[in-house]
C-alpha cells in the first residue's frame, strides 16, 4: 500500500498565513516562512500555499514569497490562488513550486488543465475543488467559496481526472475550520471513482480524524491547518499514532 501523506496548508493573505472557519472569520495565524521552514524540518511530506484571496483581487500569486518558502524548504510544495494562464504556471515553477493547483480558473477554461498537463507533466496539476454539501448533495463552489456553480462535485472531479489533473485537493466547506473531522462521505465517493490521488481537506480537529480518513476513503493524503499552525498536533506525533494504527506513513 503506498504510504499515506500528511500536508500542511498555508492560506495567505496579504502575505501572512491565516486560517478560517467555513471559509470566513479568518484570523492571523503567523509569518508563511517561518512555518514552512517549521513543518519542512517536523516531517511534513509536502506542504500546500494558498493564496485565497488572489482570484476575487483578480491579482497574480506572489511570487517572491513563494521564492523564499521554496528555499527554505526541502519537501514539495504546491502553489495555488489566482493561476489562470501558462505563464503564471511557468513563473511559478521557476520560483520553486513543484506543483500548481488551480480552483476557479480550472472551473472557467477547462482547457487550463490540459494546456498545463501537456505543458509540464500531469504530476503538475493539482485541481482544487471547494464542494458545499446544499440540498441532500455536494455542489462545487469557485472563488474562495463565494460563487455557487449548480455543478455536482463528483461530476466535475471525474471530469478533471479525464482532462489530466494529477490530483485532486478536495475541501469541505461545511467541515472547513470547524475541527468536528473530514467529510467522509464526500471524500470516500470521489476518492473511489477517480484513478488519480486525492487530498482531504477541511475538518481535522484531532488525530483520530486523520485515523478516519485513511481507514474510511481510499484518500491517499490528509491536509490541515489550524490544528498544526496553532500546535495543536504536532506532525511526529500525528505519524507515530496512524503508524501504531497500522497506518503506512513516511
Amino acid at each position: 500500500m503506498l504510504k499515506k501523506r500528511i500536508i500542511p496548508c498555508l492560506d495567505i493573505r496579504n502575505g501572512r498565513t491565516v486560517k478560517g472557519v467555513n471559509f470566513v472569520d479568518i484570523r492571523d495565524a503567523g509569518d508563511a516562512v517561518e512555518l514552512a521552514a517549521k513543518y519542512s524540518e517536523e516531517g511534513a511530506d509536502e506542504l500546500v500555499f494558498l493564496d485565497i484571496t488572489a482570484t476575487i483581487e483578480k491579482r497574480k500569486t506572489l511570487v517572491e514569497l513563494v521564492e523564499k518558502v521554496a528555499a527554505e524548504i526541502n519537501i514539495p510544495f504546491t502553489v495555488g490562488g489566482g493561476v489562470s494562464s501558462i505563464q503564471d504556471a511557468s513563473a511559478l515553477i521557476k520560483a520553486g513550486a513543484d506543483k500548481l493547483s488551480i480552483n476557479s480558473s480550472a472551473f472557467r477554461q477547462p482547457e487550463l488543465i490540459e494546456r498545463i498537463a501537456s505543458e509540464f507533466g500531469s504530476q503538475f496539476v493539482v485541481v482544487a475543488i471547494d464542494t458545499k454539501f446544499e440540498n441532500n448533495d455536494w455542489f462545487v463552489y469557485l472563488d474562495g467559496g463565494r460563487t455557487a456553480t449548480g455543478l455536482r462535485t463528483r461530476e466535475w472531479a471525474v471530469n478533471v481526472a479525464e482532462r489530466g489533473a494529477g490530483e485532486i485537493l478536495l475541501t469541505s466547506m461545511n467541515n472547513d475550520g470547524t475541527k468536528n473531522g473530514f467529510a467522509l462521505d464526500i471524500t470516500a465517493e470521489i476518492s473511489s471513482m477517480v484513478n488519480i490521488p486525492l487530498i482531504a481537506s477541511g475538518g481535522a480537529g484531532t488525530t483520530e480524524h486523520f485515523k478516519d480518513v485513511f481507514e474510511q476513503t481510499s484518500a491517499s493524503a490528509a491536509l490541515a491547518a489550524s490544528v498544526f499552525h496553532f500546535g495543536e498536533i504536532e506532525i511526529s506525533d500525528l505519524k507515530a499514532y496512524l503508524k501504531s494504527n497500522k497506518i503506512p506513513v513516511r
